[in-house]
């Protein structure tokens, strides 16, 4: 296994979603389940198993903490529901 998941979900955004995750990370457990909830489909990386990955997530953000989230060419470090939620246009509940 590369550390590389893929969830399709039932809607899918216009912008790529990607997630660098550890097993242990509570937060990121809370981001991919908003993405469940709202039909966000999304890369998963788990850095914790896969150094490129883990390498690449440094380059991208400058630290080793997670969950850091692409949404396109734009970074949210931690879950961040309102940052998520204006970058994937989705509206209030």
């Amino acid at each position: 296994m590369d550390g590389t998941q893929q969830t399709q979900a039932t809607a899918s955004g216009t912008k790529p979603v990607s997630i660098y995750t550890t097993v242990t990370c509570g937060y990121c457990n809370m981001a991919k389940e908003f993405f469940q909830k709202n039909g966000v489909q999304y890369n998963e990386y788990d850095v914790g198993t896969d150094l490129a990955k883990r390498e690449e997530m440094i380059q991208k953000s400058g630290q080793m903490g997670v969950p850091v989230i692409m949404v396109g060419d734009d970074m949210v470090i931690g879950f961040n529901k309102p940052k998520l939620m204006q970058l994937l246009n989705i509206a209030a509940q």
